[in-house]
């Protein structure tokens, strides 16, 4: 299936995609969107990605496991939950910062969640896709 077109289009796609997962992941606050579905589509520009140019390529790119986004990713999202103990609130109540930020909007806690949920999608599902593809 690695034809001349699906390689050049992949390699163009996976820009592309991975800045649209990101632009999900930070649209999550306030409308649909957010770390799971940023995730996703992150991990289809890899899969697509590996499909178009061969795994080997695509684990070049890279450059380290994807099972290393996984407790990366939730201890993000622990300490995320559990900063707000530090000022005397409950566990997972939202914090956010007095001034937004510029092109982001508004930081809080809840991002740093997202960005967490954001790497252990992209790690379970790339780690099992690529564990399916090198065993078939």
């Amino acid at each position: 299936m690695s034809t001349l077109i699906l390689r050049t289009a992949s390699n163009y796609l996976l820009p592309v995609l991975l800045v649209f997962s990101i632009f999900i992941l930070l649209r999550g606050h306030y409308l649909p969107g957010g770390g799971f579905v940023g995730g996703l589509i992150a991990a289809i520009a890899f899969v697509l990605h590996a499909f178009a140019n061969g795994l080997d390529d695509t684990k070049n790119l890279l450059r380290f496991h994807p099972g290393f986004l996984m407790p990366v990713g939730l201890a993000l999202a622990f300490f995320s939950g559990l900063s707000p103990i530090f000022v005397d609130q409950a566990f997972m109540t939202g914090l956010w910062f007095p001034e937004p930020f510029p092109v982001i909007g508004n930081v809080g806690s809840a991002l740093f969640f997202d960005i967490g949920v954001y790497l252990v999608v992209i790690g379970v599902t790339l780690t099992i896709i690529f564990t399916i593809s090198e065993s078939a």
